[in-house]
């Protein structure tokens, strides 16, 4: 009986130690966990196949190597004004410079704490929804001239030599305007306030609005697929439309009517679709964002429904686009959306890990793109665009006092 009781004890030892040996050939601990544990799935790879694995180590990945930005000074957006800045860091921008980028937008002087702008302005709304922030930091700011761009696309091409032109949005690689925060933070029509409730609104009163909403829509009762309204602005839009004719489950997306509409054909062959208001988006997990002529003004509103945003191509910017990252804050999708059917999918087969993804995303624009983030970013822009003047301003007694 003892020689027995002896053999099994060396049998259950030798069998311990193979499944240490094992463990440690795989290149992991000695297992101290019980048999049923598995040290190599991570809490993002719960799927019960391979399907997803290559979106989840995606997002592990991301989520690893991502450092949450502090508040202070509006840092998480700084890196952004050094890039765009870095260009005229060696030789300043010069007073010929400054006119030969002066029929790129408006004029605008800071002269002893004042500010002026010449007397037109191609869009006054847009024109205003920029001074608003100006004249609230204007105690704080040096003595300056800049041009400030009010269209829709950038004017300083990188085929030319650099021009100092403040532009709302651009392509890195492709211009060298200088980015700042768009008017639509205040108002800017025809789109913004304060035509709301048909226009996107101003940025304060819809940190208001939206998490209102969202608050009846909780994931658990969003609906499960993709959402999208909004006009023919390219036909980039137009595979996701036609997968929510095909897949009305996976996906609903169609178009609405825009100034430019002049038949069915502008609209994929249906009738234009009702305009929505952006905080009803909230009844849907997946929001879908485009670029427009340039980026969309719409990307940061749908973060607040507390779903998660699809953010399709990566090339255009606001100023606040860098700081946040694919996957840790939203799903990335391919310019031509040869992905989204999948990534929709991915996204409901995978609802826990998504809806991480949307707190993230949530968090991070309730966080870090405040009315204050907005009004810091102004006032560290133009004080370091001030810097590398090199000439002194003078004022030009034909523009318009603010």
């Amino acid at each position: 009986m003892k020689v027995n009781t002896l053999a099994f004890f060396f049998l259950v030892v030798s069998f311990v130690t193979a499944i240490d040996d094992k463990c440690l050939a795989d290149g992991g601990e000695k297992c101290t966990a019980p048999p049923n544990t598995d040290h190599s799935k991570s809490k993002y790879n719960k799927a019960s196949n391979k399907k997803w694995d290559r979106y989840l180590r995606e997002i592990e990945q991301a989520v690893s190597h991502y450092q949450e930005c502090t508040q202070e000074g509006c840092s998480c957006h700084e890196s952004v004004i050094n890039n765009d800045l870095s260009v005229w860091v060696k030789d300043g921008i010069s007073r010929e410079k400054l006119e030969a980028a002066k029929p790129r937008g408006t004029h605008y002087q800071i002269i002893n704490h004042k500010l002026y702008r010449e007397k037109d302005c191609m869009f006054p709304a847009r024109c205003s929804g920029v001074e608003h922030f100006i004249l609230e930091i204007i105690k704080k700011l040096p003595d300056m001239e800049f041009i400030l761009n009010t269209r829709d696309w950038p004017q300083s091409p990188k085929f030319h030599d650099p021009l100092p032109v403040f532009s709302f949005s651009k392509v890195d690689s492709q211009s060298w305007d200088i980015m700042y925060p768009a008017w639509t933070f205040w108002e800017g029509g025809p789109a913004v306030w304060p035509i709301y409730p048909t226009g996107l609104g101003r940025w304060d009163e819809q940190r208001e609005i939206i998490p209102k909403a969202a608050e009846k829509w909780p994931w658990e009762k969003k609906h499960n697929k993709g959402f999208f309204r909004g006009s023919r602005t390219s036909s980039e839009r137009d595979p996701l439309v036609r997968l929510s004719r095909s897949e009305p489950s996976l996906v609903d997306a169609e178009y609405t009517k825009n100034q430019a509409w002049k038949s069915l054909e502008d609209t994929l062959g249906k009738e234009p679709a009702e305009e929505i208001r952006l905080e009803q988006h909230c009844d849907y997990k997946y929001l879908f964002n485009f670029r427009g002529v340039a980026a969309s003004f719409r990307l940061k509103h749908l973060f607040l429904c507390d779903s998660v945003v699809f953010h399709v191509g990566e090339e255009w910017l606001e100023f606040f686009y860098p700081a946040m990252k694919p996957w840790v804050h939203y799903i990335p999708v391919k310019q031509d959306l040869s992905d989204v059917k999948e990534l929709l999918e991915f996204a409901k087969e995978n609802d826990d890990v998504v809806h991480e993804i949307a707190k993230r995303g949530r968090k991070f624009i309730w966080d870090h793109l405040r009315m204050e983030d907005v009004s810091c970013y102004w006032k560290k822009l133009l004080k370091n665009y001030a810097k590398l003047q090199k000439f002194k301003p003078t004022r030009n007694q034909d523009f318009l006092a603010l």
